[in-house]
């Protein structure tokens, strides 16, 4: 890791409740470093990923597509395994991380989930002005609402992916245990 995850007899005083559970991840860990950022990051990154009118496998579907079109290895294996759990295949995952020349068209019958990945596509992958396809896709499939709040999980996830990344978080052991059982490692 490139910053040094605080233990709970280093974390500051704003910090502590997030170990009050035990250890509370190298996402908190970190951002303890400034409690105050810690503060107001972590419960708007729980709001964000957490439960909603978004279904879990909608979401997971975001995560996992967003962390692998921005190469997150340490979001991408956290949210495999977490991705099986909402229902997702072995293939749809294998799709939505770009692996074994797998490919959504073969793995997403659902038109609702092909939109959602397409415009996904376009909000991580892209920059500038999103493609009228992907706007109008999006439209026909999702509420307003849903839209909104979509597009703040992709941000937040994108987030997340850069800071996982630029401070070389590590995923932890049973994750990758998982991944190992699952065939994914």
């Amino acid at each position: 890791m490139l910053v040094d995850a605080l233990s709970q007899a280093q974390a500051p005083l704003l910090a502590k409740p997030y170990y009050e559970g035990g250890d509370p991840g190298p996402i908190a860990a970190t951002m303890a470093q400034v409690p105050e950022l810690l503060e107001v990051a972590l419960p708007f990154i729980a709001t964000a990923l957490g439960a909603s009118s978004i279904s879990f496998r909608t979401k997971e579907i975001v995560i996992v597509r967003t962390s692998a079109l921005l190469g997150c290895r340490y979001c991408i294996d956290s949210h495999t395994a977490v991705a099986l759990d909402s229902g997702l295949t072995h293939g749809q995952v294998r799709a939505l991380r770009n692996e074994d020349g797998s490919s959504i068209e073969d793995h997403f019958d659902d038109e609702r989930e092909r939109a959602l990945i397409e415009w996904n596509d376009a909000v991580a992958g892209g920059t500038g002005a999103l493609p009228e396809r992907a706007n109008s896709s999006v439209k026909k499939h999702f509420a307003d609402h849903e839209i909104v709040e979509l597009t703040i999980l992709i941000g937040t996830t994108m987030l997340l992916n850069r800071y996982a990344t630029a401070l070389q978080l590590p995923v932890g052991e049973s994750t990758i245990e998982r991944l190992i059982q699952e065939g994914f490692q």
